[in-house]
């Protein structure tokens, strides 16, 4: 389990294919505190630490999840949103996120507002994830407040900080971000579907 806080940005140093599976190499300055079978969220993802060499750490993703999330999208020199699972006995600064992506989202707007940016992202409302307004979302592993909420797209306002320090700062119209939805909402809106 994670809260979306990001820790640090990792920068991709090799990408090698083996059959289906992918396994990447990030260079990162918390690789001195991982170790072997950790869970780390990459861009929102969980992924396992499989090798630790040096500054760099590996892992490895399936076909699934290169096919549900951003990964394939990915080249070597690309920064990656990192984050190391929450401690129990830590403040919950974000929102509870499971690092499972739920589905990827496309970038249609980023417009500068008195100090902040909005970005806008549009997803597939065909699988029934859904947004409202002041609810929780995290976007590429970044626990965010949605601004605006329609169907199928939704809108947050990053502050410089956020830019600065994690993927936003490489966000264009036309990226492609993980999502992944509330998991109370997605409960609840299960049970409404009943």
């Amino acid at each position: 389990m994670f809260t979306g806080i990001i820790e640090t940005l990792g920068i991709i140093k090799s990408i090698t294919q083996e059959k289906d599976n992918f396994h990447i190499s990030i260079q990162s300055d918390i690789t001195s505190e991982l170790k072997i079978d950790q869970s780390i969220a990459h861009n929102g993802i969980c992924l396992t630490v499989v090798a630790i060499e040096n500054d760099t750490h590996t892992v490895t993703a399936i076909k699934e999840t290169l096919d549900k999330t951003n990964l394939h999208t990915l080249a070597i020199g690309d920064s990656i949103n990192l984050e190391r699972a929450m401690k129990m006995d830590a403040r919950l600064d974000g929102h509870i996120v499971q690092g499972h992506v739920d589905e990827t989202a496309k970038c249609i707007s980023v417009a500068p507002e008195n100090g902040s940016t909005f970005f806008t992202f549009q997803y597939n409302s065909e699988k029934n994830n859904i947004t409202i307004e002041k609810g929780s979302i995290t976007v590429n592993g970044v626990s965010l407040t949605v601004v605006n909420s329609e169907e199928s797209k939704f809108s947050v306002a990053i502050i410089p900080y956020t830019i600065e320090n994690t993927t936003f700062k490489d966000f264009k119209v036309g990226s492609v971000v993980n999502l992944e939805f509330d998991v109370i909402g997605k409960y609840v809106a299960k049970l409404m579907q009943k």
